[in-house]
């Protein structure tokens, strides 16, 4: 315990800091969860969904995993996805990767990294279908371009997901937002046009 501790010190000096700047905040908190934005993203350290929008604890709802990938039988994320959705009624789910994403250079490169693999298939499998484009490119550069194929590729899984199509069904308002973030600079760029209802496919800008 006491190597984590640094750990409960800051948080104590977080929470005090909040308290100082707004009495009621954690009060109000704790009340209830109404966030406007799901967040799914990639589970790299450097990417945290709040500070890099300026977002404060309860504004967004978060998923993250490597790659942020959303599979169509990962009911982790569906499971995510449908409380988002059906429950919280949130308006946006942004979907947002990184330049220089580790899972998705493994899944580029042509050698075993062991079970993860198996979770990144469906970007390896994109790979391939754009093998033509990206064996022209340097390796870092065809990273960031498979990087950037791969949030238009999930963004398409999470508009057709059965959850985002009943949604659009019954009228409700949900846009699906693809971004990317550049670490060496912090900022994000959008990737894709808004989808604000059921189509084919996303398209890169």
């Amino acid at each position: 315990m006491d190597r984590l501790n640094h750990l409960l010190i800051n948080n104590r000096a977080w929470a005090n800091e909040i308290r100082a700047n707004d009495p009621d905040f954690f009060r109000n908190l704790a009340d209830q969860q109404n966030p406007e934005y799901l967040w799914i993203g990639c589970s790299d350290s450097r990417v945290p969904a709040n500070q890099i929008t300026g977002l404060a604890p309860g504004e967004v709802f978060v998923h993250r995993n490597v790659a942020n990938v959303v599979g169509e039988t990962d009911f982790n994320a569906l499971a995510v996805i449908q409380y988002a959705v059906d429950v919280l009624k949130v308006r946006h789910i942004i979907v947002c990767g990184h330049y220089g994403c580790g899972g998705v250079r493994a899944a580029l490169e042509n050698h075993r990294h062991g079970m993860i693999d198996n979770w990144l298939a469906g970007i390896r499998s994109l790979s391939r279908t754009h093998r033509e484009e990206l064996s022209a490119m340097e390796t870092d550069a065809a990273v960031d371009r498979l990087c950037e194929l791969n949030i238009d590729s999930q963004t398409r899984h999470v508009a057709r997901t059965t959850i985002l199509e009943d949604a659009w069904a019954r009228g409700q308002e949900i846009s699906i937002h693809g971004w990317i973030y550049r670490l060496n600079i912090g900022l994000i760029t959008p990737l894709i046009e808004p989808i604000t209802g059921p189509m084919d496919s996303p398209r890169l800008k």
